[in-house]
């Protein structure tokens, strides 16, 4: 016959379980579990170091001697089928990089005069020469970089990582973007490339200005104390959660989430900002002193800070390297503002033990072409838009360091070895963070959605 128990053998029989799902929920919060991968990860961070526009990766990473030879001839017609221009009759011709390469690091890889201080940093570095896509302009081109699809409305990779891992940080976004450009400003697909799409708006990217004060209102107004703004915030998430109730509108919870999270960013934010805590030898390595250096080397020294205090994914835009003309001068101004903040970034990760679980992505939307670019029927310093064969370069958890992924032709025009699509690209990314692409999905309009689309695979060989 069947008998309640008391509540001595209640409490003493369920102890163990109670304690042990406290003591999970613990473990989770401090990353001690791999709770949420579908693999073992090898990276708890991502550092994506976005260069807007496209960089010219015969000026960079692909040197092609045998351009020189066929310097200001027509391009080979059995590589584009190129036709006369319809604005000046003219045929586009090879436009040679003039910029030296020489081998960097015990790998022997080689790259241009133009970046000294990250060919310094060759060895830590997985060059991939054979990128490609299917989108020549900006928008799509950056939309697919960044979210799967040329198509507006999806949500972004730093999205996508926050929705599966969540975040380690409890007083900051998990996903935070810094914004730097050459003086021409932001171009392109612009906040969507950080936009959370048809997920809830906690998920979004959070940027912070590139110039005076980096959150706005992070500070409490002159009289109204932490107490005060405490007992404000408790009472609009009453009101909240009554109107939520009532409506069933899920963006509500987000945004209850976001005013608990700017409260616990006023404590947080200052700290993280208050470059006095880093030693003189720190701030000159970023170049954060410098008049060049310093927008770009102070966002990769707030990189550095951010995915210290657990912040998941950190998104660095550099705008704009769109060069379709001075792109000598133009390529020296972003190279000199770029280069040795970014390299200092490897090495600091490196020498603090963090780029062993860090993921750093450098990379554009798409390459630039081995003519010159014509414009109304002249050839000028620029090159244009290229998306069949492009260079990036990653460092840090998981990827071979010192190596160099695939080739292209003699005029870096086509992918002739181990190509490597833009949604491959991004199944590895995820699969270094211990997700599985083909998993990572979220329902929404009656379909499984996922940052990969129908498409992409895990490149193993870039893996180390």
């Amino acid at each position: 016959m069947f008998s309640m128990p008391s509540r001595r053998d209640f409490l003493a029989g369920t102890s163990h379980g109670i304690g042990a799902m406290a003591l999970w929920h613990l473990l989770a919060r401090e990353g001690l579990t791999a709770t949420g991968t579908h693999s073992v990860p090898r990276a708890k961070n991502v550092i994506f170091l976005f260069m807007m526009g496209g960089q010219s990766q015969l000026d960079l990473y692909d040197p092609k001697p045998k351009m020189m030879e066929l310097n200001g001839q027509p391009i080979p017609a059995h590589l584009t089928m190129a036709k006369k221009s319809a604005t000046g009759g003219i045929l586009e011709t090879v436009q040679a990089s003039p910029r030296k390469f020489q081998p960097y690091g015990q790998c022997g890889m080689e790259l241009s005069e133009l970046i000294p201080h990250t060919a310094k940093m060759a060895d830590d570095i997985c060059l991939i020469r054979s990128m490609h896509c299917e989108q020549a302009n900006h928008d799509p081109a950056q939309l697919l970089m960044h979210c799967g699809t040329p198509l507006f409305g999806n949500p972004s990779m730093g999205c996508w990582v926050n929705y599966g891992l969540g975040s380690e940080c409890q007083n900051m976004p998990g996903y935070l973007v810094l914004l730097s450009d050459d003086g021409h400003g932001i171009e392109g697909a612009g906040s969507s490339l950080w936009g959370s799409g048809f997920m809830p708006s906690n998920y979004r990217g959070v940027s912070f200005r590139n110039s005076g004060e980096p959150v706005l209102h992070i500070q409490s107004p002159r009289g109204i104390s932490a107490a005060t703004q405490r007992a404000r915030l408790d009472v609009l998430q009453d009101l909240n959660q009554i109107h939520q109730k009532a409506t069933g509108d899920t963006e509500i919870a987000s945004r209850i989430a976001a005013y608990e999270m700017a409260f616990r960013m006023q404590s947080a934010a200052p700290e993280l900002l208050d470059f006095g805590q880093e030693t003189a030898e720190t701030r000159a390595m970023y170049g954060v002193d410098s008049d060049q250096t310093r927008s770009f080397g102070s966002n990769c020294l707030l990189a550095r800070r951010m995915v210290e205090r657990g912040v998941r994914f950190v998104h660095l835009v550099h705008s704009t390297w769109d060069h379709h003309g001075d792109l000598t001068r133009r390529l020296q101004l972003n190279c000199g503002m770029t280069d040795q903040p970014m390299a200092a970034l490897l090495q600091d990760l490196k020498q603090r033990g963090l780029l062993d679980e860090t993921l750093v992505i450098c990379a554009g939307e798409f390459g630039r072409t081995p003519m010159g670019e014509v414009r109304r029927g002249v050839q000028s310093d620029g090159r244009d838009h290229h998306p069949f064969a492009f260079s990036i370069w990653m460092a840090g958890a998981g990827v071979k360091a010192g190596y160099v992924h695939g080739a292209t032709d003699d005029f870096g025009y086509n992918v002739v070895e181990k190509p490597m699509h833009v949604h491959d690209l991004q199944a590895t990314i995820l699969h270094l963070l211990g997700i599985n692409h083909e998993q990572l999905t979220y329902r929404h309009a009656g379909r499984d959605y996922r940052l990969t689309d129908v498409a992409g695979k895990i490149v193993n060989d870039i893996l180390a």
